[in-house]
């Protein structure tokens, strides 16, 4: 079964929707936002104090 690419992290919220979603090959996290998910959302890089991009530790498979 093939691993999947983003995976939720984080969820928050029924009408006004916040979630962290992780890239599992690169680490980075992302905040998505929407008040109504089948009218549209918003994704964004999250960023540390510093300007720099958050990234959570991926541990590589073993082959």
């Amino acid at each position: 079964m093939a691993k999947d690419r983003f995976v939720e992290t984080y969820s928050q919220g029924v009408t006004n929707i916040r979630k962290v979603i992780v890239d599992t090959e690169t680490g980075v996290n992302y905040l998505l936002l929407s008040s109504n998910m089948t009218s549209g959302c918003g994704v964004t890089v999250l960023c540390d104090k510093e300007g720099k991009p958050i990234v959570t530790p991926v541990k590589a498979e073993l082959e």
